[in-house]
């Protein structure tokens, strides 16, 4: 599992668009979102860097 901290999810919209963005890299990853603290949290092949530069790409800011 992979734990991501996303800047800038405000709403609902917010957390779509980066599960959206997640699965253009994996359309097999199962991504969970807290708006409130900010953490992503994906199963997937993927690379975590993979992932932070598609979520960037997207218009979000992903902390160390």
């Amino acid at each position: 599992m992979i734990e991501l901290n996303v800047k800038g999810m405000m709403c609902g919209g917010c957390a779509g668009t980066v599960e959206k963005a997640i699965k253009r890299v994996d359309a097999d990853a199962a991504v969970t979102v807290d708006l409130a603290s900010g953490k992503v949290r994906v199963e997937t092949r993927a690379d975590a860097r993979t992932l932070g530069e598609a979520i960037e790409a997207a218009g979000y800011e992903v902390a160390a």
